[in-house]
């Protein structure tokens, strides 16, 4: 992926030096081009859509900067735990995209929603009453429809940071890592190097049912499945039950966070499958010291943002902040990076037809772009792993396929 002033390989941008680089603006066929960053580990996107803390935001009313251009970012910034920890990392990620960026004619309009869909409907009422054009967020899954209840009915844009695709829709958008992308990449690189029939391991809750759906759609394209198991607590059962057909399987696909992919693996190698001899699949939850360190998931495939643009971006930020940005902080310094971009442009700035571009747009994880449906299509790059870290085996793409 090309990048501003030349930067922003495949996940975001190669590695941009100092805290201070300028977030430059380019086009991809005509699409806004972000500045650059990468990433490590993603945890599981399928968490409690919202945490303990507060029922409503706590009242810090904060504008910066002076453009002409309002747009609402509403975070969780008064919630218990880890939630408000992300949201204040996020929160300093959209200034250091404002700052990177040199002065765009935006003002963010920053909001606290406290973690619930109550708050979330009283900021975002608040950010519309002070001219917000477009708004971004809300983090959680269940204060989505709050927010889209009041912007719809204005004709106002929303990007949001949920990874549930449910709540995508009408003016709705998601920037977030979304778990049918990493499906779709490996099943498709996996189709490329000759592998045609599939088995899979998953778990049996809200994540593993996406990507169930994801990877029989992809896989359905491409191959065909010989074995397919879920689990819940006790992996032993469905572990037999897959073992026993992977004589006849190309690939092995199990999605699951780092922990519970190495006891899943233990599983399969305790009911007599040889993981050896057969190439083994994930999603970006591998990226997790765990899998690196297991003996037997050495070698293995896994579909995840090119981590380089985001070291680029944590060293920015530490230089900047003096601490480590969370993974989803990223999330934050795009979408200030694009609404900063679109701005330039006349009063379609944020309409759909901008926002679905299909060209695509260029953040610190690399490639993006909005569906007509509210999901996103990152360009991935696909990793291996090995231990003590993962290596690059395919890159991400440069642009969006016709």
């Amino acid at each position: 992926m090309v990048g501003p002033l030349n930067r922003k390989p495949g996940s975001p941008d190669p590695r941009p030096s100092g805290p201070t680089r300028r977030a430059a603006v380019g086009l991809i066929l005509g699409a806004p081009l972000l500045g650059a960053c990468s990433g490590t580990q993603i945890s599981n996107p399928f968490g409690p859509s919202q945490p303990e803390g507060p029922a409503g935001p706590q009242q810090q009313p904060l504008a910066v900067g002076n453009g002409q251009v309002k747009v609402g970012l509403i975070l969780p910034l008064s919630a218990a735990g880890n939630a408000g920890v992300a949201a204040q990392s996020m929160k300093s990620a959209a200034e250091m995209a404002l700052a990177e960026f040199q002065n765009p004619n935006i003002q963010l309009l920053i909001k606290d929603d406290g973690g619930s869909p109550q708050g979330a409907q009283q900021v975002t009422q608040e950010a519309l009453g002070e001219g917000a054009e477009i708004i971004l967020g809300p983090l959680f899954a269940a204060s989505v429809p709050a927010t889209a209840q009041l912007t719809r009915a204005r004709g106002v844009s929303v990007i949001a940071f949920s990874t549930d695709s449910s709540v995508a829709g009408r003016g709705v958008y998601l920037l977030s890592f979304l778990p049918e992308s990493d499906v779709n990449r490996i099943v498709d690189y996996s189709a490329s190097i000759g592998k045609k029939s599939f088995a899979a391991l998953l778990p049996d809750n809200a994540y593993g049912n996406v990507v169930e759906a994801a990877f029989k759609q992809a896989v359905g394209r491409k191959g065909r499945i010989v074995a397919f198991e879920k689990y819940a607590s006790d992996r032993s059962a469905a572990a037999r039950t897959v073992a026993q057909s992977l004589g006849s399987a190309d690939a092995l696909f199990i999605a699951d966070d780092g922990e519970s992919v190495v006891a899943a693996a233990d599983a399969l190698t305790a009911a007599g499958a040889n993981l050896r001899n057969i190439q083994l699949l994930g999603t970006g939850l591998w990226d997790n010291p765990r899998v690196y360190a297991s003996p037997v998931l050495q070698g293995g495939l896994y579909a995840a943002p090119d981590p380089s643009g985001f070291r680029a971006f944590s060293g920015r930020y530490r230089a900047k902040y003096g601490a480590d940005p969370v993974r989803t902080a990223t999330l934050a310094y795009d979408a200030v990076a694009l609404v900063a971009a679109l701005s330039k442009q006349g009063a379609q700035r944020f309409a759909p037809e901008t926002l679905t571009n299909p060209s695509g747009f260029a953040g610190i994880d690399g490639l993006f772009r909005f569906r007509s449906d509210g999901s996103n299509e990152r360009g991935l790059a696909v990793m291996k792993v090995a231990s003590g870290g993962s290596t690059p085996v395919a890159g991400s793409p440069k642009s969006f396929g016709a």
